[in-house]
């Protein structure tokens, strides 16, 4: 008799993808921030008490560089912090309590940043905001790959976007509303509205099972078999059984391989390449050019010239919540990770690659240029989001050592967040007016980032699309080339086959015996 896991529908999964669905509404906050804080410096309201008054520029008043630095740049070196610590907390107190103290920081730095009307108190806020959502971006999307089942995983991560994208789009929104108010309400009430996700969030996590897999390596057995039975709830019992018994022998082996997970355990062995492939698949997502879009989007496109900006910038991020959707699909139905994230990186280096052309070839500010600035910036949007941006989490959750999973994408989270904070630190150099006054041009930079992500996707990336997280450390240890991942028979699978087909076969003779028993006992 064969045994195996049947790929059963998001519905049958429903309890499965509604629990991952709330722990993933954690990366709201980043989408949501992002968007509303990159606003906010095109914003009178808040330009009047943070910045100076100016009668040459549009708004009446400008910022100074440094002030966009920090305030963008600060929550990024917040959250690399919390990134880099997240593999230790992680290792010792789970995930749920990593996501509750992520609220409870949110709660202070909000209320900081509402009170204040000054700029180093502000700057505080924007630091401790950045440690809430270090440990709200790893943590949750740690989360999701842990519970998720293996041929819906690329799905349920790439919620990560999703979330990013809802957030940024209520962003845009709420800020396109306080807009032309000349009070502190114009960018207290965004701020405000960052209450809204921990809050749901935090009451959520009582009725969120702890990761099975932290559970199983933590030693807590009978806990972790009932965090999957609640996970998996509406599955059919023997797939339970299957998947836990190749959990059970994944751990096993884990543990023979590796007695202990310390920090420099990620950089030895067959795990350097993991590491490796976790730490280059997160800095992609900065060579994308995303991280400057999402913190200069508005403030860009009003120094280019572009009339209606506000509204453009919430245009362009209605168009990254389609991509994520389409990407989605695509990566459940027709592609893998891999190709998805080729045509991700294509797309958007000829996107940066044009608009940097328009600018070369006209004026930067002449309102052709700012059309096609618009354009390829919506563009960029839409297939950076359904592709690199869908498939980075994904990849990057999957393509780790289990043991070490919170340390290695927790220290590659903070080297995206570094990355991040280098691309919101330097861009004001090459954007603002008073300095390189670049505009368009800076895409040339981004055109070449891309391309190079193209060739490490293309020759680096295995791809890992239906496979267990078991399957994956088996595949890894055996050093097989990211070519033939695809084509290669994972031993654990059948083991964790046969011993379920042995409990089945145990269960069925001791029913027969009962059964013949029972006949003897009618008989005489």
């Amino acid at each position: 008799m064969a045994i195996a896991i049947k790929e059963s529908s998001l519905w049958a999964n429903r309890k499965c993808l509604l629990i991952c669905c709330a722990v993933g509404m954690a990366n709201m906050q980043y989408g949501f921030d992002s968007a509303a804080i990159g606003a906010l410096q095109a914003m009178p309201g808040f330009l009047k008490v943070f910045g100076y008054a100016d009668p040459k520029l549009p708004s009446g008043y400008g910022i100074d560089k440094t002030v966009q630095q920090l305030i963008a740049s600060l929550l990024t070196l917040g959250s690399f912090a919390t990134s880099l610590i997240a593999g230790f907390f992680g290792s010792y107190f789970g995930r749920k309590p990593a996501l509750w103290a992520a609220c409870l920081l949110n709660a202070i730095a909000c209320a900081i940043q509402i009170s204040t009307t000054n700029k180093p108190a502000l700057y505080v806020g924007r630091l401790i905001l950045g440690f809430a959502n270090g440990f709200f971006v790893t943590f949750s999307n740690v989360y999701t790959a842990e519970a998720s089942p293996a041929h819906l995983r690329g799905v349920m991560v790439a919620m990560f976007a999703y979330w990013v994208n809802v957030g940024s789009i209520l962003g845009s929104i709420v800020v396109n509303y306080t807009k032309r108010s000349m009070t502190k309400s114009s960018y207290q009430i965004p701020i405000g509205c960052l209450y809204i996700v921990p809050t749901i969030l935090c009451i959520a996590l009582f009725f969120v099972p702890e990761s099975p897999r932290w559970l199983l390596y933590r030693g807590r057995d009978a806990e972790a078999r009932r965090s999957l039975e609640i996970l998996r709830g509406g599955i059919d019992q023997t797939d339970i059984d299957l998947e836990w018994a190749e959990m059970l022998r994944g751990v096993e082996e884990e543990k023979k391989a590796l007695t202990t997970a310390h920090f420099w355990d990620m950089f030895k062995g067959v795990n350097l390449r993991r590491t490796l492939l976790c730490y280059g698949m997160i800095a992609c997502q900065t060579a994308s050019g995303i991280w400057f879009l999402i913190g200069y989007q508005t403030y860009f496109l009003t120094i280019s010239g572009v009339g209606r900006a506000f509204e453009f910038s919430i245009v362009s991020t209605c168009l990254g919540f389609l991509g994520v959707n389409c990407g989605m699909y695509a990566m459940r139905h027709w592609v893998g990770r891999r190709w998805i994230l080729i045509i991700g990186a294509v797309t958007c280096g000829l996107s940066h690659l044009s608009s940097a052309i328009a600018a070369t070839v006209r004026s930067p500010t002449d309102p052709v240029t700012g059309k096609v600035l618009v354009a390829f910036t919506c563009l960029i949007k839409f297939f950076y989001n359904g592709c690199v941006g869908g498939a980075s989490y994904p990849v990057a959750t999957e393509v780790v050592n289990s043991q070490l999973r919170t340390w290695t994408v927790g220290t590659a989270t903070s080297i995206g967040y570094l990355l991040a904070w280098l691309t919101s630190f330097c861009s004001p150099y090459f954007i603002n007016p008073s300095e390189l006054n670049w505009g368009a041009k800076y895409g040339y930079i981004w055109a070449g980032s891309n391309f190079l992500c193209i060739i490490f996707f293309f020759f680096f990336i295995p791809e890992m699309k239906g496979r267990t997280l078991e399957e994956l450390d088996e595949i890894f240890a055996a050093k097989v080339s990211a070519r033939k991942f695809s084509a290669y028979e994972c031993r654990i699978k059948y083991e964790a086959e046969r011993d379920v087909k042995g409990k089945v076969e145990d269960v069925d003779a001791v029913s027969v015996h009962v059964d013949d028993e029972k006949r003897e006992e009618k008989t005489v």
